[in-house]
């Protein structure tokens, strides 16, 4: 079992980083990066503090600070007021952020469809479904090691959320 485990941890990691080669080819042929392209879509159903928009990616709120400001800067975002907290603004996508969100995501739609091919969709809700248990229950024995203090990190409930409200968002 532990084998079998450790051998799909190495096919996930595998995966990832072809699904993230992929990401920045998508996002780079309409001029966006992934990471741009994912804090586009994490605000795009609401907007949210900076630090908010870090936890649901999983990453540090810094670096999420600075695609904001970038975006900000290309006039893909804007900042608003926070009616909750006055000195946390929101980020916000502007038109022209939602419609380069729009086409990234159809161009991403299309690669999926073609990425997709020759893989039965019950297949493909399986995997979700396995993939979502092995993430809950990595989390939970992270966050049970960090209780411990045997050095684990209890982050990883944070990224669980993201890629499920991601995954969410999109078509089936």
């Amino acid at each position: 079992m532990a084998e079998e485990l450790a051998l799909l941890v190495a096919d996930v990691f595998e995966a990832a980083g072809a699904l993230r080669r992929a990401g920045e080819a998508l996002a780079g042929a309409e001029g966006q990066t992934q990471a741009r392209w994912q804090l586009m879509s994490v605000v795009s159903e609401e907007s949210l503090p900076v630090a908010r928009a870090a936890r649901r990616l999983g990453v540090a709120r810094q670096g999420v600070q600075r695609i904001a400001n970038e975006l900000v800067r290309d006039g893909l975002a804007e900042f608003r007021d926070n009616p909750d907290h006055r000195t946390s603004s929101l980020l916000a996508l502007t038109p022209s952020g939602r419609r380069a969100l729009e086409a990234i995501t159809a161009r991403a739609e299309a690669a999926h469809r073609v990425m997709g091919e020759g893989i039965a969709q019950a297949d493909l809700a399986t995997l979700r479904a396995l993939l979502r248990r092995l993430t809950e229950q990595t989390d939970q024995w992270a966050e049970a090691e960090a209780e411990a203090g045997t050095g684990a990190e209890a982050g990883g409930a944070k990224r669980g959320t993201r890629s499920r409200a991601a995954a969410d968002r999109q078509p089936e």
